[in-house]
């Protein structure tokens, strides 16, 4: 295997790192707009089998051609949602595989955006899934950690613990705190504007995919480990569209714990247009307002030596289990930040994401995952890959029984 991997950055970092320390491929580029960034991780990494290389997203022929200079045969993609599509169609002219942890990007619903989908997450990709498939060519979307491991978690509790499911409710929390800043969120603030702000989607079986306000749904979930309880809201996110593809359920959701000044923030940058991508002169100068907030915020991937706390990724189940007695269940993952600074220097949020793409590559090349088209991870079986987290890379998952409501 040869890996190809789009992206520098704090989950890049980490993939990387974390890869270096497994022995299922042959080679990985880390490619990204800034040599000098990316030769930094490869600096740090000190593996013959990684180099650096500069290229830039917005150039599909460009990717192609370093996957193809190179042999690569999967090419990750770990950059902001906005470039999915020009790898997504790099991957398709250089003829390997494809994995994301983001798909492609949403449009909202013209007339009525807090009703109805417009462009979902994942749609352009979709739509070229009978060509992947003629083609023999596997592109494995959404195979971060949300999306990601919870769509595998998923996919377990559908085979193994439930007869019927009433709910799969991805809930995220954590009590994870960035010392010295005001505001400093610990991912991408360009990715967390575009999800937060976007008319969060949610998945009924009678009904199908419709969207609702932005941070609805308001609810109180109680998280493990310390993190206690949490008000949660609804937040436009991939799973919503991911499981119901190929795991039976009556209903679909998606809620993150935000709290209230993070809330704050996200309304007053949309009320000031700030959440903006299309670009504003300035001074003679075209830039984008989104751009501008991302640029004065620190950078996540720096962040981990101020972070102190956990994050937690999970899926809330309800239904009846095989015995057919109703059931509730959250299946869950826990990243200390204390953890994995003192274990690979990254901080908890971008190394939890980092880390599950690496475990999908190695089943890909030992052939325990397999397929063509465009897939989610709810497409493949999902114990290989749990015990290959907890054997392989030392990640504890936990099956927490709940009272059922």
């Amino acid at each position: 295997m040869r890996v190809l991997m789009l992206g520098a950055g704090g989950v890049g970092e980490s993939a990387a790192l974390i890869a270096a320390r497994r022995d299922f491929f042959e080679s990985w580029i880390v490619a990204d707009y800034d040599l000098d960034r990316a030769q930094a991780v490869v600096d740090r990494i000190a593996d013959p089998r990684f180099r650096a290389a500069q290229v830039d997203a917005n150039d599909p022929a460009a990717l192609a051609a370093l996957a193809t200079a190179d042999g690569a045969t999967h090419l990750l993609n770990v950059v902001d949602p906005r470039f999915v599509m020009n790898a997504f169609e790099a991957a398709r002219i250089a003829d390997c595989a494809y994995l994301d942890t983001a798909m492609s990007l949403s449009a909202k619903h013209a007339e009525r955006p807090y009703e109805l989908t417009g462009v979902k997450l994942g749609d352009l990709q979709f739509a070229e899934a009978e060509e992947w498939e003629r083609s023999d060519r596997l592109a494995l979307v959404g195979i971060g950690v949300e999306p990601g491991m919870v769509d595998v978690f998923a996919r377990y509790a559908y085979d193994n613990l439930f007869d019927e499911i009433d709910e799969l409710g991805v809930r995220d929390a954590s009590d994870m705190v960035v010392a010295g800043y005001d505001f400093a969120p610990s991912f991408s603030i360009w990715t967390v504007i575009e999800e937060c702000l976007n008319p969060p989607i949610v998945w009924e079986k009678d009904k199908g995919w419709y969207t609702t306000e932005p941070f609805s749904g308001a609810e109180v979930f109680d998280f493990p480990e310390g993190i206690g309880p949490v008000e949660v809201v609804n937040v436009e996110h991939e799973e919503v569209v991911l499981m119901p593809r190929w795991i039976p359920a009556k209903k679909v959701t998606f809620k993150f714990g935000l709290g209230d000044e993070f809330i704050e923030v996200l309304k007053t940058l949309h009320k000031l247009g700030l959440d903006r991508t299309e670009p504003v002169t300035v001074r003679g100068q075209q830039v984008s307002p989104r751009d501008v907030v991302a640029a004065c915020l620190p950078d996540p991937a720096k962040l981990g030596d101020r972070i102190s706390g956990k994050t937690c990724a999970g899926l809330y189940v309800t239904g009846r289990g095989k015995d057919g007695k109703p059931r509730a269940v959250y299946m869950y993952h826990v990243a200390d930040n204390a953890w994995t600074m003192g274990e690979y220097g990254t901080q908890a949020v971008v190394w939890q994401t980092g880390m599950n793409p690496v475990v999908a590559l190695e089943l890909l090349a030992t052939g325990a995952w397999s397929g063509c088209g465009v897939l989610g991870p709810e497409a493949f079986p999902a114990e290989p890959f749990m015990e290959l987290l907890r054997d392989g890379y030392g990640q504890e998952w936990v099956i927490e029984e709940r009272e059922p409501v």
